[in-house]
């Protein structure tokens, strides 16, 4: 976390441990790799930029931007365990490097599938992994196969149980709130005598008939909502319970990379967290996850990976699609995740958000902060963010920026995958980006660069649903 206005904090009874680093000595307990399939897919191999503490982008004719090799030894030379690893910093995703292409799961699907009928027809069930969606108010949106496009549920008909398994649709448990909205439309999905099937898209007929024009609202979990709410200083250490989700992903008892909790047993990272030149780094048992920590240096008791879920179409050079999910071993029930964006759901141009990450305090430390930290930010306009005094042409559709165009409050090298979170109408706070990649901290026209999560929902419920057993 950057903030240039604020002097970097100091951190009382621990002032001794800021020569050192910040990783936790102690000795986590071995737990073999579960006896699981992992589901990998294979990525473009063309390695580009990516941020490291001395390396950036470089601009070249004015709007052009140059890829630059960018490789460094973060954490693991420091901390004297790993002297020969070589690992990308993170906010910025692997260097330029070539490597094995991994074995490609692949989803296969007969000639005939039909899309969103309630039948399975591919091998992972991807012909009916998008078929369900929650609109504005979390109105409830299915498609069939006879429709073609998404349409709200009526009212009549709808139980707690359906609701349930709606949200295992979307990659959930079981549901937290079934309600009502109003609509206007005249043609609408209703359920089909009141009978379920396996899936709510088989389950549902369309009709212009709806009683009071009243359609299901639902919500899959109690997001959003941290147990402190109290007012925050951008560029400060973090109350604990001020963002709950937050999780710090260890590799071989190294924080490397942020992560979201966004459902009891899933967390939202950047792509990037997982170069695959790093030897052992798919495999599941490297790998530790804690949750609703605000120190390094007093660690929980840590969660393993059942799986590792990397986006197919991840671009190594131009960041495209960095955003991964991480499918836990165990549920965690006592921490409230974050709110996933609704379909559609987007927030306004100069809105203040918040960042959150054990990044540096200041660009070209060697370390960084042991306590999380955060910093507010503004959401800037893509085409701002794309403007030749800018990043020229780098950001696509996928991405979203957020900071100060003044410069001064960026997150930084060690928030990779860590959230950038908005707080919504209804209170709730809405996980609108993932952390991904910029060019230095914090400099003037040179914002962070995050990976806009609402464009990613459909992948994020479908990966979900396949995931869940």
């Amino acid at each position: 976390m950057l903030d240039q206005n604020t002097p970097p904090p100091s951190y009382p009874g621990i002032q001794a441990a800021q020569d050192q680093p910040y990783y936790i000595s102690q000795q986590i307990p071995h737990t073999p790799a579960p006896n699981l399939v992992q589901t990998v897919l294979s990525q473009s191999r063309n390695f580009s930029s990516s941020r490291s503490k001395k390396g950036f982008y470089g601009r070249s004719g004015g709007s052009a931007i140059i890829v630059t090799l960018l490789v460094l030894a973060v954490g693991f030379g420091d901390i004297g365990m790993f002297t020969n690893l070589h690992f990308p910093a993170v906010r910025y995703g692997p260097s330029l490097l070539n490597f094995a292409k991994k074995e490609q799961i692949t989803d296969t699907c007969p000639a005939s599938k039909v899309n969103c009928d309630g039948k399975k027809d591919c091998s992972q069930g991807s012909d009916e992994s998008v078929c369900v969606q929650l609109g504005n108010a979390n109105e409830l949106q299915v498609k069939t196969s006879k429709t073609g496009s998404f349409l709200p549920v009526c009212a009549v008909g709808w139980s707690k149980s359906i609701g349930d398994q709606t949200c295992k649709q979307l990659g959930f448990k079981e549901s937290f709130e079934n309600g009502v909205v109003p609509t206007s439309l005249s043609l609408v999905q209703s359920v089909n005598n009141g009978q379920f099937t396996n899936t709510i898209q088989g389950s549902v007929v369309s009709s212009q008939q709806c009683p009071d024009q009243k359609v299901v609202s639902l919500r899959c979990s109690d997001c959003g909502k941290p147990p402190t709410d109290t007012k925050i200083i951008g560029g400060a250490m973090a109350a604990k319970g001020q963002w709950p989700w937050q999780a710090s992903l260890h590799f071989r008892r190294s924080h490397i990379c942020g992560g979201t909790l966004v459902a009891p047993d899933f967390i939202l990272t950047a792509a990037h967290c997982f170069p695959q030149d790093i030897p052992g780094i798919l495999e599941l048992s490297n790998w530790r996850v804690f949750v609703g920590l605000v120190s390094q240096l007093n660690l929980p008791n840590p969660y393993y990976l059942k799986q590792i879920i990397l986006h197919e179409n991840y671009n190594t050079r131009t960041k495209d699609n960095d955003i991964a999910l991480l499918k836990l071993e165990t549920s965690i029930s006592n921490i409230h995740p974050i709110c996933l964006p609704v379909t559609g759901q987007t927030f306004p141009t100069g809105m203040q958000c918040w960042t959150t990450g054990f990044g540096l305090t200041l660009e070209g430390d060697s370390s960084s902060s042991p306590t999380l930290m955060e910093v507010a930010v503004n959401l800037i306009d893509k085409s701002t963010c794309n403007a030749a005094a800018a990043y020229g042409g780098a950001i696509t559709g996928n991405m979203q920026c957020a900071g100060v165009l003044a410069g001064g409050k960026d997150s930084c090298q060690g928030d990779s995958g860590g959230p950038l979170v908005c707080k919504a109408d209804d209170r709730r706070w809405y996980l609108t980006g993932v952390t991904s990649w910029g060019i230095g901290c914090g400099r003037k026209n040179l914002p962070g660069v995050y990976t806009d999560v609402e464009r990613f929902l459909p992948w994020i419920h479908s990966k979900m649903q396949i995931a869940r057993p």
